[in-house]
């Protein structure tokens, strides 16, 4: 495989392969305001001291009050993958939200309703904080360079 087609691959692969079911390519292209581009961005964070609580019916409603999350603040989900030690978001967010105010949006009423519906994971909370405070975000162009810089490692 060529360098040009793995950094397609991997790019297509990270944002697409998880899509969530039922969308159509065209719902996934990127939208703009009169004035300003939507950007992609890849969120990923982790339960406080990295525990594999997300399993299950666990990880089934972190995924379905994340999305909603993301719809009231008018981001598109295009991809969102809860694995049991991390979670991987990726969005079409509109310019007038920072990466910031989404992630910690998502990980603010997230935490909240997650922990009403499943009250024993508190227990192995402090204070009862379902994530770390540290989170992961890249735009597009960002993961692709990374790709790019994977394929260069790998010659």
């Amino acid at each position: 495989m060529g360098r040009e087609k793995f950094i397609r691959y991997v790019s297509f692969n990270i944002f697409w392969e998880s899509a969530l079911e039922g969308e159509s390519l065209e719902r996934m292209r990127p939208r703009s305001t009169r004035h300003a581009k939507y950007c992609g961005y890849h969120f990923v964070w982790i339960p406080k001291y990295r525990r594999d609580i997300l399993v299950g019916e666990v990880a089934k409603y972190t995924r379905e009050v994340l999305s909603e999350i993301l719809r009231e603040l008018e981001c598109e989900p295009l991809a969102l993958d809860v694995m049991p030690d991390h979670v991987h978001v990726f969005a079409l967010c509109p310019p007038r939200h920072s990466p910031a105010y989404v992630v910690n949006h998502l990980k603010g009423k997230g935490a909240r309703r997650i922990l009403q519906r499943f009250p024993e994971l508190k227990t192995g909370a402090i204070h009862g904080r379902l994530w770390s405070r540290s989170y992961f975000v890249a735009t597009a162009d960002i993961v692709k360079r990374y790709a790019e810089e994977q394929w260069e490692k790998g010659k």
